[in-house]
């Protein structure tokens, strides 16, 4: 009995250590500000499936000429995919569909771009969209950057 009490306790506190480090990352990636909450899609073919796969949860923050996106369920403190202003193309923008709507947060907007020849979406609030957008549009002068 004692056994399985001392066994519980340690997951309980692993747990709860475990959550408190999710906590304290997130809190790390915003302590700089600029952040918003992010899904992105990589690698996503022509015809995209709405069926809601391969959507990731994420937080990116702006940090000068790129941004730089991490998952939420990791506990890596470097961001998975960094995007340079420069060479992100927008090609348009969608509402999700289908399964897409259970996958994603409720008021997403879907921005499909181009990022060094590799096809991706990013789901974001409508605030964040127009955010990101005029942060596209911001370049430097002599920056080169396609906004559909």
């Amino acid at each position: 009995m004692v056994l399985a009490l001392t066994v519980c306790g340690i997951v309980v506190v692993l747990a709860a250590v475990g959550l408190f480090v999710f906590g304290l990352r997130r809190r790390l990636i915003q302590r700089s500000g600029g952040t918003f909450d992010c899904s992105l899609r990589w690698d996503v073919p022509e015809k995209p499936d709405i069926g809601g796969k391969g959507w990731s949860y994420g937080v990116a923050r702006y940090n000068g000429d790129c941004v730089e996106w991490y998952r939420v369920f990791s506990y890596a403190l470097r961001p998975r995919r960094i995007l340079e202003r420069s060479a992100i193309e927008v090609a348009g923008r969608r509402l999700p569909e289908g399964e897409e709507e259970m996958a994603l947060l409720s008021d997403a907007v879907i921005l499909t771009c181009l990022h060094r020849g590799t096809r991706l979406e990013l789901a974001m609030s409508e605030d964040a969209l127009t955010g990101f957008l005029a942060w596209l549009e911001a370049a430097p002068p002599g920056q080169r950057v396609n906004v559909a």
